[in-house]
């Protein structure tokens, strides 16, 4: 199929994509930022999803739309209250209308509106807590492990006892092709772990692993209003949880994000034993 990805440069967007193109789909990315990732074969489209022209000649001739564009981190969306609105409001309708013409409420409304009216299928994808390779600072997971390498201390907005279901960005990627099945038409998919996890269980998790010695600090003040039991709220739209059949360890997981942040951070070591040798002999 031809598949234009909104967002696609992205740390979510960009392994779908991969899987896309590894399934043989004819992938248009479409981001504001030229993808680092790109395959060959893959289409790139450096545009803002504001760009109305733009964003109508990438959708055009589309057999797929799948839509990552906008700010997914919950404490830069609170700083940028317009641009977030833009982004991820007017953007989003920008994309459902050049694929219906068609606009009447907001975000995932605006999808249910279209397909009630002009039979336009969608699947709304909600996923849970991501980790994997090409990650930043804006990832949980991602900014524990720097931390814990840089100063042995990682600090937390929130309680250990918060319920997470972590699931690797690259499972995520492989399951999402799965909604391209027409069973999952018009449903609303929510994308997670297998084994839910608290954040205090995650960080000693964390600590072992790089041989002890990490210092926590749980924050209250500041908090993002982030989930801290369920990620599950009320909607009059029940939505199907869909798991990987086959994922990758946690642990193990958590083994290639250290190696990755410590690979940035110490470019001249070879991998996370020198450092862990490195921080033994210091003591």
């Amino acid at each position: 199929m031809q598949v234009t990805v909104f967002g696609g440069s992205g740390f979510l967007g960009s392994h779908v994509c991969d899987k896309l193109s590894e399934a043989g789909h004819a992938v248009t990315i479409f981001d504001i930022h030229p993808s680092p990732w790109l395959k060959p074969g893959q289409n790139m489209v450096t545009a803002d999803v504001l760009d109305r022209a733009a964003v109508d000649a990438a959708v055009r001739g589309a057999d797929v739309v799948l839509n990552y564009a906008g700010i997914a981190d919950i404490g830069q969306a609170n700083q940028s209250i317009v641009r977030t609105t833009e982004l991820n409001v007017l953007g989003n309708s920008l994309i459902l209308d050049a694929c219906v013409r068609c606009s009447k409420q907001a975000c995932e409304l605006f999808i249910e509106h279209c397909q009630a009216t002009y039979g336009l299928e969608y699947t709304i994808l909600r996923y849970g807590s991501l980790y994997g390779p090409r990650s930043d600072s804006r990832n949980a997971i991602y900014r524990f492990v720097r931390e814990a390498l840089e100063g042995r201390r990682i600090s937390y907005f929130g309680h250990p006892t918060a319920l997470r279901e972590y699931v690797h960005v690259e499972d995520a990627a492989r399951v999402t092709l799965e909604i391209l099945e027409p069973q999952f038409a018009n449903q609303n998919i929510i994308i997670t772990g297998n084994q839910p996890m608290q954040v205090g269980d995650l960080l000693r998790m964390l600590s072992e692993m790089l041989g002890g010695g990490i210092e926590f600090e749980f924050l209250d003040e500041g908090a993002t209003g982030h989930y801290e039991i369920t990620p599950y709220s009320f909607s009059p739209k029940i939505g199907r949880k869909l798991t990987p059949h086959i994922n990758i360890d946690l642990g193990q997981g958590l083994l290639k994000v250290i190696e990755d942040v410590h690979r940035e951070l110490h470019p001249e070591l070879t991998g996370v034993q020198d450092l862990l040798l490195e921080k033994d002999e210091s003591r």
